[in-house]
């Protein structure tokens, strides 16, 4: 049994005030000492505001982009950093506003290349585990075939077009992450991750699935960014970070798929959503936007025999937990409603 001095592991999570980044907060800090690095530009300290009375957990305003030294950082004194280090880093920083990505290309760029190598740069110095929250964008776009992506597939990307940024800029991340397990050692595992749904969404964010849900409480339009074709992989949060939290325990590096091989139309869900809500909403087509595109789907047939993982959260059950959590704060989330009307 390994001996820290902090009684626990500490563990870095960027992104941590994000989507993903917050449910592995919550999971993560129940045994461990967590650290969660968030500059706030896409995250929001509400996903978080339960945790910052926790003695096992710290928050820290910073950007990745710029350099850090966690020792220097007072109130991480009794994690004993200095003496014990940082045993694992997942690093899931990166703006994916959709409503936002023309704003963020340059912070978009700058997470995918310098701040992921200031993140590797202290996983040397600490010879911490390292998991990459890589995209299923590294395969680029969905087949004429549909036929689901294994990680062997080595994609065909547009690194000159207007997703590049994101899309291209993942790919050299995970390069990045390669290089440095090649020429340090380093145990470094990376994750692709499919499109992932659940409480703590972004709304109003042209994301969709938390949008139909705000927008059935209130009888107001459904709007889908995209035709009536649209569809994609869905897999609910907590199938997403049970599979992190496994990879990152196991021996294995990937690349590893993470998603549902489900594939949903958006127009059959926001059905199911007006008829989970008991809406009246009616459902209104608008044109796609250049962040949330149809992707492909996974093959998880790695992430099974590997880890024994696959998603068990049915969308049916997603869709409500979903539900559940939105109706909760309906009175917080109400002012947001008569301004996305605007736009």
């Amino acid at each position: 049994m390994v001996f820290y001095p902090s009684g626990k592991k500490n563990i870095l999570i960027t992104g941590g005030a994000g989507f993903l980044g917050s449910h592995l907060c919550d999971e993560l800090v129940k045994n461990n000492h967590l650290i969660c690095l968030d500059n706030l530009s896409g995250g929001n300290v509400r996903n978080i505001d339960h945790l910052l009375a926790q003695p096992n957990f710290r928050f820290i305003k910073h950007d990745i982009n710029e350099p850090f030294n966690l020792e220097n950082f007072p109130e991480l004194g009794r994690f004993k950093i200095k003496v014990q280090g940082i045993q694992e880093i997942y690093h899931l920083a990166c703006p994916t506003s959709a409503k936002n990505f023309e704003k963020n290309k340059i912070e978009i760029l700058k997470a995918n290349s310098i701040g992921t190598l200031n993140l590797l740069e202290m996983a040397k110095q600490y010879k911490a585990k390292f998991l990459f929250g890589s995209s299923s964008v590294v395969y680029g776009p969905r087949p004429v075939d549909k036929k689901p992506f294994e990680e062997n597939n080595f994609g065909w990307v547009n690194f000159i077009g207007p997703r590049s940024c994101f899309d291209e800029g993942k790919r050299f991340a995970e390069a990045a992450c390669v290089t440095y397990q090649q020429v340090f050692g380093l145990e470094i595992k990376i994750a692709r991750i499919f499109r992932t749904y659940g409480p703590r969404m972004p709304l109003f964010d042209k994301q969709m699935i938390a949008d139909f849900v705000l927008q059935a409480i209130n009888n107001r339009p459904l709007f889908i960014y995209g035709d009536q074709n649209f569809s994609s992989s869905l897999c609910y949060v907590s199938d997403i970070i049970e599979g992190l939290v496994l990879f990152m325990s196991s021996p294995e590096t990937g690349p590893m798929n993470f998603g549902s091989p489900d594939d949903y139309k958006l127009l059959e869900v926001a059905k199911k959503i007006i008829e989970l809500t008991g809406s009246k909403s009616e459902i209104i087509f608008k044109p796609a936007t250049v962040f949330i595109s149809e992707l492909g789907l996974p093959e998880i047939s790695l992430a099974k025999e590997k880890l024994g993982w696959l998603p068990l959260i049915k969308l049916d059950k997603g869709l409500e937990k979903t539900i559940n959590d939105i109706k909760a704060n309906r009175l917080l989330l109400q002012p947001l409603v008569e301004q996305y009307d605007q736009e």
